[in-house]
């Protein structure tokens, strides 16, 4: 067989590819969601045969109505917490997605149903059997989603991909290989290799990695792709991402595209200042036994304080005291220049890395929210000489000034402690410039999934805590 019909046999099966784990993805889900529903349909049919409050046919008969609406919110949640699209998310993430998906659905299944019955003295029992049933089905699921993930990583094969790069040195393609049961990096090139024919590589290829090259390059590439029906993923600017929210606008015979900058309304201002005002009153109010657990361990390890401040950033560069459990030992700092945690600093006690470890140092943060520092979500207020210096390598670092720092945010979520400054940049772009409170909801949700894994705490490493506590000491 000749080299070109090689060719052509390789690119058929890395474009068949995406459609097996396509196919094999939608019959999980139609899995996951037709388990779901039988054992509801046994709980509803279980009640209406021993308790008969509307006549038992009659319940019988409304099992289809109930199925309906239980189908509905489940698929929604299901959406919302990204539960569904078996090797999509981190498997951790998407069994307490579908957990939380599973929860919410049986929630509101209990008013559903008593509606249905027509008597809400019921509601108690619907109330506990709902309780047993979300726990059942997420325990089920859960196991279930736990093969399911074993047999993708067996029998879907990673993606073959192209990596094309440019001049800015970053670590994307250790990240990739680091997700080697989703994506294999065949080979990598430089865009302006003169020893290469980019039209005739990204023709024979099947997917295609754009790593922050030239703009006019990266459209030409993009083009080809749009072309070639080629799979294309790119790393975007942060213009990018400030246009992705843009509105698209015909007034003339030319697309244009319109990106108002406005920033938060009057509105959105006052209604994410009450969301903050109620949920961190609420929260500060039902965490108050774990406030005062951590209070005591802290105070019983070293019999040095409880709380930890220190001067951070927030919106139009203000500063303020920030307030955090105290997870290292006393005078941690005591030269006063900023030490970033490494991943085995000998400096954080004992009580300090379980405390870390869960997020509970962060607590306190509450009372600043309370105050009006902080929101509850938003990017992460840095120390102001790590905003110096990041901002000297990246003017644009300051546009995360535009709203108020944040005890979550939308970097914290889908970034890692020790994710670059840069790639948090972009990730608190996409936030701020798509901000919504049905946005706060889903990152708050999403936070509860990430306290779980491990690698969302994970400090910086040793090499590059010692070149951060360098710069800052210039």
């Amino acid at each position: 067989m000749s080299k070109e019909s090689n060719k052509g046999t390789d690119l058929a099966v890395g474009k068949a590819r995406p459609r097996f784990r396509y196919v094999f993805r939608g019959i999980c889900d139609v899995i996951l969601v037709l388990i779901a529903v039988v054992m509801f349909i046994y709980v509803w049919t279980d009640y209406v045969y021993n308790n008969n409050h509307t006549g038992y046919l009659l319940g019988i008969g409304n099992v289809g109505l109930a199925t309906i609406i239980y189908v509905t919110l489940f698929l929604i949640f299901g959406k919302f917490f990204r539960a569904f699209g078996i090797g999509v998310e981190r498997k951790t993430k998407q069994i307490v997605g579908m957990a939380l998906a599973l929860c919410f659905t049986d929630l509101i299944e209990i008013l559903v149903s008593s509606t249905i019955q027509n008597n809400f003295r019921y509601i108690i029992d619907f109330t506990w059997r709902y309780a047993i049933l979300a726990v059942c089905q997420s325990v089920l699921l859960g196991i279930i989603m736990i093969m399911m993930n074993v047999l993708y990583k067996r029998w879907v094969h990673p993606l073959p991909i192209i990596l094309i790069y440019g001049d800015h040195e970053n670590n994307l393609a250790d990240k990739i290989d680091g997700l080697s049961y989703k994506y294999k990096i065949e080979k990598s090139y430089k865009y302006d290799d003169p020893a290469i024919d980019l039209n005739e590589i990204i023709s024979n290829s099947s997917n295609v990695l754009i790593n922050d090259v030239p703009a006019q390059v990266e459209n030409k590439i993009v083009k080809i792709c749009f072309d070639k029906d080629i799979r294309v993923y790119v790393v975007p600017k942060i213009a990018d991402i400030i246009l992705k929210s843009s509105d698209s606008i015909n007034v003339i015979d030319t697309p244009l595209y319109l990106s108002r900058n406005l920033g938060m309304s009057f509105t959105q201002r006052f209604l994410k200042r009450l969301f903050d005002l109620f949920f961190s009153g609420l929260a500060v109010i039902i965490l108050s036994p774990v406030f005062l657990i951590t209070a005591l361990a802290i105070k019983l390890e070293d019999h040095g304080p409880v709380f930890f401040k220190q001067e951070r950033v927030t919106k139009g560069g203000k500063h303020f005291m920030i307030l955090k459990f105290r997870s290292m030992i006393v005078d941690a700092e005591k030269d006063g220049r900023p030490h970033p945690a490494g991943e085995k600093d000998d400096r954080i006690t004992k009580v300090g890395r379980v405390i870390r470890a869960i997020r509970v140092d962060e607590l306190p943060q509450l009372f600043n929210i309370l105050k009006g520092d902080m929101s509850i979500v938003g990017p992460r207020p840095e120390r102001y000489e790590h905003v110096i210096k990041y901002t000297n390598d990246i003017p644009e670092f300051r546009y995360r000034e535009k709203v108020k720092g944040g005890l979550t945010g939308y970097a914290q979520v889908y970034g890692k402690y020790n994710t670059s400054a840069l790639d948090k940049l972009k990730l608190d772009l996409t936030y701020i410039a798509n901000y919504s409170i049905l946005l706060d909801l889903q990152i708050i949700f999403e936070t509860f999934k990430i306290l779980l894994q491990k690698e969302s705490t994970e400090g910086f490493d040793s090499k590059r805590a010692r070149e951060m506590h360098d710069a800052d000491c210039k």
